[in-house]
């Protein structure tokens, strides 16, 4: 073979050598260049400033930072937009991630300590699934307590010169019950459920009875512990009403709207005008609210009205 043509077949399986190798890296993809690399790190959404309990989140309360994966707590937010709106059920101090908690408060039945704010005290009652709203009352709500008496918790007492002990007598209080919103715009620290019992074998639904769906709420007369911060004067009051012979039908919580106690301008708390109530009885509801009293048998009294109860002293 000549030397010329050698040189050519050399020069031929060079050229397609290269071509070869040209044709694999524009075929073969940038990330496969290497094994990929777990990333380190990580957004988290985090508070720009103290965020105080019950406020309502803000969009400027809030930043993004970029932290090790071995930092970022367990439910953090990774996007503002998640969070913007929320009521804090937590304090969240300045530079603390957000977290699934402080939106939901924790675990319930759970509270590892109460953070009473200065000058208040807390106080812990027991409601019901009537008395407390569902049970659903959570980290940061604010409600009133409204009391409710029976007849049986009533003693009147009046004087009787004849009587020989000292002139005082006591005798049954007015007939009925008697209602009053006494306390207003307390703030929850903290709400505890009691455990939940595990399933139970459900028990066939009766012949063309609906089975409730799963998750639906029943009547089991739950119960739950609401703490609430109070002032000395409202737990002298909350203890009184607590020591009657039915607190859970004595003392209901009534949950109020958290915008009411925050100063849409500013975001900072603010206390509202307390409401001023009548609290309601039975004469009222007849002089007021035109209720029809039964059919009385006997003598009827001028106007065909009730006799005016005698109000209880002290």
């Amino acid at each position: 073979m000549k030397r010329s043509n050698r040189l050519v077949l050399l020069v031929g399986v060079f050229l397609a050598i290269v071509a070869f190798v040209g044709i694999l890296l524009l075929v073969r993809s940038p990330g496969d260049s290497g094994p990929a690399k777990a990333p380190v790190d990580g957004p988290v959404v985090v508070a720009a400033s103290d965020i105080p309990l019950s406020t309502r989140i803000k969009a400027e309360q809030l930043k993004t930072v970029t932290l090790p994966l071995t930092s970022i707590s367990a439910g953090a937010f990774t996007d503002p937009s998640q969070v913007i709106g929320q009521i804090a059920r937590q304090p969240v101090a300045t530079g603390a991630q957000i977290t699934a908690t402080t939106l939901n408060g924790g675990l319930t039945g759970t509270i590892i300590n109460v953070q009473v704010p200065v000058g208040q005290r807390a106080i812990a009652v027991r409601v019901d699934q009537i008395s407390g709203i569902g049970t659903v009352i959570k980290n940061g709500d604010y409600v009133d307590a409204i009391i409710g008496l029976t007849e049986e918790q009533f003693v009147s007492v009046k004087i009787d010169p004849t009587s020989p002990d000292q002139g005082i007598v006591t005798a049954p209080g007015p007939k009925g019950s008697t209602t009053k919103v006494l306390l207003q715009g307390m703030q929850v620290l903290g709400a505890l459920l009691p455990p939940v019992a595990p399933p139970t074998e459900a028990a066939p639904a009766a012949s063309g009875a609906p089975t409730p769906p799963p998750g639906t709420t029943t009547l089991n007369e739950q119960q739950e512990i609401v703490i609430l911060s109070v002032t000395a004067q409202q737990a002298e009051v909350i203890r009184y009403a607590q020591l009657q012979a039915n607190p859970l039908l004595t003392l209901s919580l009534i949950l109020r709207s958290p915008d009411d106690f925050i100063d849409p301008a500013t975001g900072q708390p603010l206390t509202p005008a307390a409401a001023e109530t009548t609290g309601v009885t039975l004469k009222i509801l007849l002089d007021q609210y035109g209720v029809l009293p039964p059919v009385i048998e006997g003598p009827v009294l001028p106007n065909n009205r009730l006799p005016t109860p005698v109000r209880p002293t002290n």
